[in-house]
């Protein structure tokens, strides 16, 4: 469904933070002369309340239908006692498996400026922190055969950790093309020197890379990156790593931008679907409060219209307003330092302000 987006609110803070997203969205709608459809359903807790599954027939329907797909948040520690298939994260999860949204790209950026909110020293983040990290999503560890058996002394538990050529390379190709629209730099990442599927990772890695000369390409184990993200984050541009790997260094390099409110994501198939989301979670405990960071779930929108819709200067202007606002000096209560601290939906308006301003 061309232009057509399906906004799953979910549970906790994520319908506040959708309202934000979809209210500049339709700022950006009123600037320039744009045109989207929005559909809205249930997904999450939200969804079990109303209908018992996490995932209803109905939005799952909808999913297979849409191109576009925007999640504001899900999960809520009342159902942890829940059987898996009746927790929240179920839906979430079917939806990233069944849709095989086998790429992550998150970036963290930390807005010129205000390196003081940036756990980090002044003088390593004063040099700049701008990296984006493509993480494969659907295969490695996580996806592996997992078994517990009996033994003398207890039990044993394995989880199979593996990739084919297949998965590597067509999850390094994105990365390798995503390089070359930044600053041409791609560093990948694995554990080669222990893992028979990190050796395989990195040779297809390098079979691949002659097809982008225009590529300054490099490896990293992993224990080493980790180091490397924070002694010298401004060295980094794309960072490509399988699903476990990708999942750590993510959240690991999450923090430097200052707060989880202010970064967006996305998880894609470039045949089937790419489904946007803030990397924050629900955080059902200042929910309805109009405390939340709306800025990670705008700047997802940002990241739809750049990757999906490909209106690159409409999302620049929707990351400029963000960080017109923030050097203004206001911001939510997650953010430390000076400044005016404004509520979920005066953050919303004031982004709103510097778009139709444009």
């Amino acid at each position: 469904m061309e232009n057509s987006i399906l906004f799953l609110p979910g549970d906790g803070i994520g319908p506040e933070v959708t309202n934000e997203a979809v209210k500049v969205l339709k700022a950006i709608e009123k600037t320039f002369n744009k045109k989207f459809n929005y559909d809205f359903g249930l997904l999450g807790g939200n969804a079990i309340e109303k209908t018992g599954v996490s995932l209803p027939p109905k939005t799952w329907k909808a999913c297979q239908t849409h191109k576009v797909i925007f999640v504001g948040a899900v999960g809520d520690s009342k159902y942890d006692s829940n059987p898996v298939e009746l927790r929240p994260e179920h839906g979430f999860k079917l939806i990233r498996t069944e849709l095989e949204l086998y790429c992550n790209i998150r970036p963290v950026r930390l807005v010129p400026g205000l390196e003081k909110i940036s756990p980090l020293k002044n003088e390593i983040a004063s040099k700049g922190i701008d990296i984006t990290i493509v993480r494969e999503l659907t295969g490695g560890i996580y996806f592996g055969e997992k078994n517990r058996t009996k033994i003398v002394d207890g039990e044993k538990a394995t989880d199979l950790m593996s990739y084919s050529s297949y998965e590597v390379e067509r999850i390094g190709r994105i990365a390798f093309q995503l390089a070359q629209k930044r600053r041409k730099i791609l560093t990948s990442v694995d554990k080669a020197h222990v893992l028979e599927s990190s050796r395989l990772w990195r040779e297809i890695m390098h079979n691949i890379k002659h097809d982008y000369p225009d590529v300054q390409y490099n490896d990293l184990y992993v224990d080493n990156a980790a180091m490397q993200i924070i002694k010298s984050p401004n060295k980094f541009d794309v960072i490509v790593t399988e699903n476990m790997f990708g999942d750590i260094l993510s959240d690991e390099a999450s923090i430097l931008s200052g707060s989880l409110g202010l970064l967006p994501s996305v998880s894609f198939n470039p045949n089937t679907t790419s489904l946007y989301e803030p990397v924050h979670g629900s955080a059902p405990d200042i929910a309805g409060k109009d405390l939340a960071n709306p800025i990670a779930a705008i700047l997802s929108i940002a990241m739809m219209l750049r990757h999906t819709f490909d209106l690159e200067h409409e999302s620049n202007i929707i990351q400029k307003a963000v960080e017109n606002v923030l050097k203004k000096g206001y911001h939510t209560q997650d953010i430390l330092g000076g400044g005016k601290v404004v509520g979920t939906k005066e953050m919303g308006d004031l982004i709103c302000s510097e778009i139709l301003a444009e």
